[in-house]
């Protein structure tokens, strides 16, 4: 069970290794995580994300097709594919996880994204409570276009209440097993200065964050205003969800992001 000066310390220590690494054929950077996908992007000067969401998520294998199509259509690689958000139907074990990501990284691979082991695609994968696909689908992607000047767009990946160093997750969570209401706290204090490292890491705060988004089964909302409101979080809007974080035991998820449009699809 980590205590709350346990997270800070790590999310701060995890803070002072932050690479943030330029990649050029795709007109962003991001914040190096894990191989599965980084920590955050931000467009390059000369760039700006932009975000396409389906009316109804994509089973995998045929929303990827959908955004390379869409990529051809409008003249932008394949590289400038920078973050996504997906949707599954269940709470993935460590193994079944590592399993999945093993196989979805083999698209951005082929795509000239992934290489050598890093992945500079952003990503948000929950599981909600209703309406559940029943494969894992794709729900929205952001890519990179050419513009004057520079747009101040990112999207930061979604992330729990663990540690992201690897494929073990679960003896590494945050109070485990603890949906008490000061164990969600917890959970959120964490992931809420997760969330902040990363923003800083690319050079911005929450007060750039036009999207915030927060995930859990669990009614989290009397501890909104302590723990996120009143923190400067969501200054411009938060959305909550009832959905799960991806991996088994984890129960609190947040991603942000700031795009210069979103095209429904």
């Amino acid at each position: 069970m980590s205590s709350s000066t346990e997270s800070s310390t790590a999310s701060s220590t995890e803070s002072s290794t932050a690479e943030v690494t330029e990649f050029a054929e795709g007109g962003y950077r991001y914040l190096a995580a894990v191989f599965q996908y980084s920590g955050g992007v931000a467009a390059s000067p000369g760039f700006a994300i932009e975000r396409v969401r389906f009316r109804r998520p994509l089973p995998l294998a045929q929303g990827l097709a959908v955004v390379e199509t869409y990529l051809e259509a409008i003249g932008r690689p394949t590289t400038a594919f920078c973050a996504c958000q997906l949707r599954s139907p269940s709470q993935f074990s460590d193994q079944q996880f590592a399993d999945f990501n093993r196989n979805y990284v083999q698209t951005l691979e082929r795509w000239g994204v992934y290489r050598d082991g890093a992945n500079p695609v952003a990503r948000t994968n929950v599981c909600p409570t209703t309406e559940r696909p029943a494969t894992p689908s794709l729900h929205s992607f952001s890519y990179t276009v050419p513009t004057d000047g520079e747009s101040r767009t990112f999207v930061i990946a979604g992330g729990a209440e663990a540690p992201e160093k690897g494929e073990d997750y679960r003896d590494a969570i945050v109070r485990l097993g603890d949906t008490s209401l000061d164990g969600l706290r917890e959970k959120m204090r964490y992931v809420r200065e997760e969330q902040e490292r990363r923003l800083e890491a690319l050079g911005f705060s929450w007060q750039d964050a036009h999207v915030v988004q927060a995930y859990s089964r669990h009614d989290v909302g009397s501890l909104a205003y302590a723990e996120l409101l009143g923190r400067g979080v969501g200054v411009h809007g938060l959305t909550l969800y009832s959905a799960s974080p991806p991996v088994a035991d984890c129960e609190y998820e947040m991603d942000a992001s700031t795009v210069l449009r979103e095209v429904l699809l």
